[in-house]
């Protein structure tokens, strides 16, 4: 084999190497491309906390839906009265429904009567329940066009009837997706956690659906828990 056919064949494994390379880079499914594990997909497009990411990728893996959606997992301790707070971005608006990006804002200290923690020793099961309801959230959002989401948005934080309806749309897409188990952990957690003010607890049992209303649910999907 002379040096110049030996040229053309490391010139085309070059090549063949730096195409292979921009085809992933590039991709909208760069990690499925890489060969990455399903479950790894779900970075797409993702800003996740690393003390928080497998309960975030385990959540998120039950909505395929999203996994080409931007939603930015972000600490914040400014969320009012919830854990976690789910909103689109203003400015992502002007890319239109289908490109907007979503972020998710996670107080960083669950924070008790006597005592506080760190959102991440929150058990596992529970913070995945948690993520699940907030991603149900985010389905919900979109699903609307940009003028019925700022509707939703004044609706939303001037009536309680709205408000409540909204949280229990999140949980019914959460259920729907196969997050029953978890969210009724997540329930039966705050519920049941006798340090709690009994004042967040009586928001919990009226805007949101109760364990049985959850069970009763999921059996209704069929989805044995």
């Amino acid at each position: 084999m002379n040096k110049k056919t030996v040229s053309v064949i490391v010139l085309l494994l070059f090549l063949t190497g730096v195409f292979s390379c921009l085809v992933i880079y590039f991709s909208s499914k760069p990690a499925a491309i890489a060969g990455a594990k399903p479950l790894y997909v779900f970075y797409q497009h993702k800003t996740i906390p690393l003390v928080v990411e497998q309960e975030v990728i385990k959540a998120l893996s039950f909505y395929p839906e999203l996994k080409e959606t931007t939603i930015d997992f972000v600490f914040d301790p400014n969320t009012g009265k919830s854990i976690m707070l789910s909103q689109p971005v203003m400015a992502s608006f002007f890319k239109g429904q289908k490109n907007r990006t979503y972020v998710i804002k996670i107080n960083p200290r669950f924070v008790m009567m006597h005592s506080s923690v760190p959102i991440q020793n929150v058990p596992p099961d529970i913070l995945t329940g948690w993520f699940g309801h907030e991603l149900g959230h985010v389905m919900d959002y979109s699903s609307r066009n940009n003028w019925n989401m700022l509707v939703f948005g004044i609706r939303y934080i001037s009536s309680d009837t709205f408000l409540m309806q909204a949280e229990r749309n999140a949980d019914t897409y959460a259920v729907n997706h196969g997050l029953g188990t978890y969210i009724i952990k997540t329930k039966n957690f705050i519920l049941n956690n006798a340090d709690l003010p009994q004042q967040y607890k009586a928001r919990i049992r009226k805007l949101y659906l109760s364990p049985q209303q959850i069970i009763d649910l999921v059996k209704k999907l069929k989805k044995p828990i």
